[in-house]
């Protein structure tokens, strides 16, 4: 289902070998150079998202193309 007003996204990160969502956040910052924040942050319960990263679409289409033409990287 898409979503119909959010501006962002929970990732499924689980089929890459880089650890949690924090860890993966890190390496996507530091080594990719886009930024996410780790799911865990969303649940009360932080292991249920411990397999997801948030990516927000609240950017220009330009800021967006990039992030993504970088995510092909992974």
């Amino acid at each position: 289902m898409l979503p119909e007003g959010a501006y962002h996204i929970l990732a499924d990160i689980s089929a890459f070998d880089l650890g949690d969502d924090v860890t993966f956040a890190h390496y996507l910052a530091s080594e990719i150079g886009v930024a996410a924040v780790p799911g865990s942050n969303f649940y009360k319960n932080p292991e249920m998202g411990a397999s997801t990263v948030r990516f927000t679409f609240s950017k220009s289409d330009e800021t967006l193309l990039e992030a993504v033409s970088r995510l092909k990287n992974l």
